[in-house]
């Protein structure tokens, strides 16, 4: 019956001159309504671009459960074509009888859409993600791809599963790093036509109905080296590492902040030195990270670049399984094999078997001194006995070096987004030793320069104008300047229009509300500073954490919204609250 009624469907489209994809397509859309009385019914007819992959037999499917009643949330960034096959996908999920939404149709719900995002990613089955140019510049897609990674690590079943597919986006063209951490070793599909909706959405309701996962190579991709394009549009995360043969582009417009720069440049190479950065989110500090190795590079050192950002939960919160990880990772990133069953010991502790693991094996095992930098570090702040023995061993290794030769080798340079607001023993602390960094915002003159830089004609009444809005702010200001140079908006539009969810701010904006719906603390907390004419004081811990978000500056009459923008958005989310 299955197989009669795809034929006769298939050779009336197919006769009115519709293409063969399109005609598959149409016939198997007409079998999807035969799928409660005949499971994986519109499975079966698929066309095998690949003679050597034997499609699925009617035995092979017949054999699984049917899976219906699965919840799938489909999410895209803003585009026809997204948005073209996010409905057409949506559409078979149901007549299969699954459950789907898309994303697009909860961001029409205002001020409540994180809340509801939030819920549908905790209620989901599969996260269907629609990946496209667009989703490598997006913050929003890049927090629902950590907070569905966050839920997977959480429960036992391993929900929701993510289903990446690439439109109109090659393998060639890399999202973001975090984006990349995240989705790492997890096959991504491709689409790049409608002749390729038939076997890709084959795939989709295959996964769904039996919970098997396309077969699709899932090699590692967050070692792969961004390109650099000329014209490329800036991203929300910076690269670790500068990619090889392109740092003069990679420098274009990046704004050093002497004598920063200098001063890391020149510390980097003193034996056993630390170098401590500490700034909010989008400020700068990977970027500068990232370097300082390149600068150890030029002298012939060798680099380990670890963000703590992309490490499982699972991972961070057990002090051996931590500590493993790290020279683990060590020993991959120098290119030596991993050794951990040849110097752990159980009798002598964790902290003692990684000192030798270090010292024994990757030290011991090169010449040239090791930069070893570590981003994004306060996450050890939520795992209090874990911070208290790694940020301890740190300390150690830098007090060894004193005294040490082969610890002369190991340079450390660590990065933090907060202050560090959990008690540490200041014998036993690395946040009060050696070269400390805090990365200010942009100054005027820096501006009107990277204005310049964009090939932007622009005096101080325009830097002025901008920087009323988002402050000396980096990634707001590279942001605003490269729509302005591309001819996308005016400076006029843009200071009208930037604190709605339709401006170019739109994205980052509604990142950070979402954030802050996943800490009612902190959300009102923040009100009373957007809401307040005079500095708020607030928890010490509540200002910390706002900081470290890069919502709020802290002095000593206490806190003020980062800048303008920020205030003018979230006073609206309060009015209308």
């Amino acid at each position: 019956m299955v197989a009669q009624s795809f034929l006769k469907d298939f050779l009336t489209a197919f006769s009115r001159g519709a293409s063969l994809y399109l005609s598959v397509r149409e016939a198997r859309e007409k079998l999807q309504g035969l799928e409660r009385e005949h499971p994986c019914a519109s499975l079966l007819p698929v066309i095998c671009q690949n003679s050597a992959e034997l499609p699925p037999t009617w035995t092979e499917l017949g054999g699984k459960r049917s899976l219906l009643g699965q919840k799938v949330f489909i999410s895209y960034c803003e585009g026809e074509t997204e948005r073209s096959l996010g409905n057409e996908f949506a559409r078979a999920l149901r007549e299969a009888g699954q459950e789907a939404l898309r994303a697009e149709e909860i961001v029409g719900l205002g001020e409540n859409w994180p809340k509801r995002v939030e819920e549908e990613l905790q209620k989901c089955d599969y996260l269907l993600l629609l990946l496209s140019e667009r989703s490598a510049t997006s913050e929003v897609t890049t927090k629902e791809i950590e907070r569905a990674k966050e839920l997977r690590e959480s429960r036992p079943g391993g929900k929701p599963a993510i289903l990446p597919i690439r439109v109109n986006f090659p393998p060639s063209s890399p999202l973001n790093y975090e984006q990349r951490g995240y989705l790492d070793r997890i096959g991504q599909r491709q689409w790049n036509g409608d002749e390729d909706t038939p076997a890709v959405l084959a795939e989709i309701l295959k996964a769904v109905a039996t919970g098997e996962m396309p077969n699709i190579e899932a090699s590692s991709r967050l070692e792969e080296p961004a390109t650099i394009a000329e014209d490329s549009a800036p991203l929300p995360v910076a690269e670790p590492e500068l990619p090889e043969g392109q740092m003069e582009l990679a420098s274009r417009f990046y704004v050093e902040r002497p004598p920063i720069e200098s001063s890391c440049y020149e510390t980097i190479l003193n034996p056993g030195a630390l170098i401590r950065i500490k700034a909010p989110r989008q400020m700068g500090k990977t970027s500068l990270l990232a370097r300082i190795i390149q600068q150890g590079e030029l002298e012939g050192y060798r680099t380990v670049s670890l963000n703590l950002q992309l490490t499982d939960r699972q991972i961070l919160s057990r002090l051996d399984g931590f500590l493993k990880w790290l020279c683990a990772s060590a020993s991959q990133k120098l290119n030596l094999p991993e050794k951990l069953d040849d110097y752990w010991s159980v009798i002598l502790g964790n902290n003692t078997s990684c000192t030798t693991y270090f010292e024994r094996y990757l030290l011991a095992n090169t010449d040239s001194p090791i930069v070893l930098a570590l981003d994004e570090i306060d996450r050890v702040f939520e795992y209090r006995e874990v911070a208290d023995d790694f940020f301890a061993l740190l300390r150690a290794w830098h007090e060894e070096a004193k005294n040490n030769a082969i610890w002369k080798k190991l340079r450390l340079a660590i990065a933090h987004s907060t202050e560090v607001y959990i008690p540490v023993n200041i014998n036993q602390s690395p946040f009060n030793v050696g070269l400390a960094i805090e990365l200010p915002e942009f100054r005027p003159e820096q501006v009107e320069d990277l204005a310049g830089r964009h090939r932007l004609s622009w005096g101080q009444s325009q830097v002025e104008q901008l920087m009323h809005l988002v402050g000396g702010h980096p990634f707001l200001v590279r942001v605003a300047l490269y729509r302005i140079a591309r001819q996308d908006i005016t400076l006029e539009a843009l200071l009208k229009t930037a604190a709605t969810d339709a401006s170019l701010y739109g994205d980052h904006l509604r990142r950070h509300w979402w954030n802050l719906q996943q800490n009612p603390e902190l959300a009102e907390a923040f009100a009373r500073v957007v809401s307040a004419r005079e500095p708020v004081r607030l928890e010490p811990l509540q200002g910390f954490k706002l900081n470290s978000m890069g919502l709020v500056n802290l002095q000593n009459e206490g806190a003020t919204p980062r800048c303008d923008l920020y205030r003018q958005y979230f006073q609206g989310i309060a009015a209308s609250s």
